[in-house]
């Protein structure tokens, strides 16, 4: 075992919380490889079993100056840029106890490491659950969310992970636990560092526990998917939009997205809709009509589904080959995303925030569509790729006046840059 790995083990109250990494399988190497940069090797991998573990061992790596990459069960390790230097990996995976559920203040505590499957359960048992649709959501832990930022298209009705979040508790990068927020959800107390925390990638603290607002489980559930061209489903997002109409989710589908889900030909627009029954039905039926007099192929889903199509979905985006494709978060002004969509072969954008997911095959499409997406006042990030593709490529393609900041913002929260180096814009 190497002194780093001694000397970790020694503060840590259980065994195997320290792996060093020869003794990790090669899978797990080879997951870690994917986020970090080639020539350095982490020596081991901290799977502390609290708050107070987690805190001491990042008091140890700050004193030492140790870089620390931290992650839960390390789902979206590989998103960002690469992390440089990495001494070691610190997980929050079994640091995952349920703390408060308030039911009827309608708000959950969890700690960091619990699986967002498994508090969904938890929160289905009394009929609620967590307004977030995650990538890899049998995997994805709710800390992980939060540092990623990671949500779909329920934003459209409950906004993204910032606007569901009431509280955090972190460790700050000289081992100190601190709090931000409540556990209600009118809180005014204080900074809002929720939002600086969301998206961060773990450069500024290490998240340990969080609070979210939750909902009741809608009643009934049916998506609508209209497909044809994309003037057609340009009208028909112009006159969803201006209509009484309340969808929970509603996306643009690129073409072969469409033929790829066998949902039918040219661009779709899904639209899910989640009330009491006779609600869901009416406003399902009232947008049907409104394609088919625009000449849209229409058809309804429903109970399974339904549901199989909303988990094929995103498949199809993020369960591709890591070796070989790449993943990138794009942004554009919402009135553009139709003609954007039109351009993209796999892919999807909200249309009420005009963000989205797009899958590209080779390097060779991603400049031309971040100049598109720039062209119409948006970004393209990207999420996973080949690491020898994110060594040659800015990943996060930021080209706005606020690096400064974020760099001053990075120095107050950590001075010896030990947290997560090189993952953030501007390789914060």
């Amino acid at each position: 075992m190497n002194s780093i790995a001694s000397t970790l083990t020694s503060i840590l109250s259980t065994e195997n919380a320290v792996i060093s990494w020869e003794n990790l399988t090669p899978t797990q190497q080879h997951n870690i490889q994917q986020g970090i940069d080639p020539k350095s090797q982490p020596s081991c991998v901290i799977y502390p079993h609290s708050q107070a573990e987690l805190a001491a061992v990042i008091t140890t790596a700050n004193s030492h100056k140790w870089r620390v990459l931290s992650c839960g069960s390390g789902s979206k390790i590989n998103w960002g840029g690469l992390a440089k230097n990495i001494d070691i990996i610190v997980s929050t995976e079994r640091i995952n106890q349920l703390i408060e559920h308030a039911v009827g203040d309608l708000t959950v505590t969890v700690e960091a490491g619990m699986k967002f499957a498994q508090l969904q359960e938890i929160l289905a048992k009394h009929h609620q659950f967590l307004a977030l649709d995650p990538a890899f959501p049998n995997s994805a832990t709710i800390g992980g969310m939060v540092a990623t930022a990671d949500t779909g298209s329920l934003r459209q009705r409950y906004g993204g992970v910032r606007d569901q979040l009431l509280g955090i508790t972190f460790i700050r990068a000289d081992g100190q636990i601190a709090k931000a927020g409540g556990r209600v959800v009118k809180n005014v107390a204080g900074y809002d560092l929720m939002k600086l925390f969301t998206g961060a990638y773990g450069t500024l603290g290490i998240i340990s526990q969080v609070t979210f607002r939750v909902y009741p489980i809608p009643e009934t559930s049916q998506t609508v998917i209209l497909t044809g061209k994309p003037e057609a489903i340009s009208q028909a997002v112009r006159t969803l939009q201006s209509s009484e109409l309340t969808p929970t989710q509603v996306d643009l589908l690129s073409s072969k997205l469409v033929t790829n889900l066998d949902l039918g030909t040219g661009i779709g627009l899904i639209t899910r809709f989640q009330n009491i029954s006779e609600s869901v039905q009416e406003q399902s039926k009232r947008l049907l009509a409104i394609g088919e007099k625009l000449g849209l192929n229409g058809v309804i889903y429903s109970e399974n589904q339904e549901a199989d199509l909303w988990q094929r979905l995103p498949e199809q985006i993020h369960f591709s080959n890591p070796e070989s494709s790449i993943t990138c978060k794009i942004g554009v002004l919402p009135t553009a995303a139709v003609k954007i969509i039109n351009q993209i072969d796999i892919g999807l954008i909200h249309i009420s925030s005009g963000l989205g997911l797009v899958r590209l095959e080779n390097k060779d499409q991603i400049l031309p569509l971040r100049n598109l997406c720039a062209a119409n006042s948006g970004f393209l990030s990207i999420l996973s790729a080949p690491v020898e593709l994110k060594e040659r490529f800015d990943v996060w393609g930021y080209n706005g006046n606020a690096l400064a900041v974020m760099r001053g913002i990075k120095t107050q929260f950590d001075g010896n840059f030990i947290l997560s180096p090189g993952r953030f814009v501007g390789g914060i």
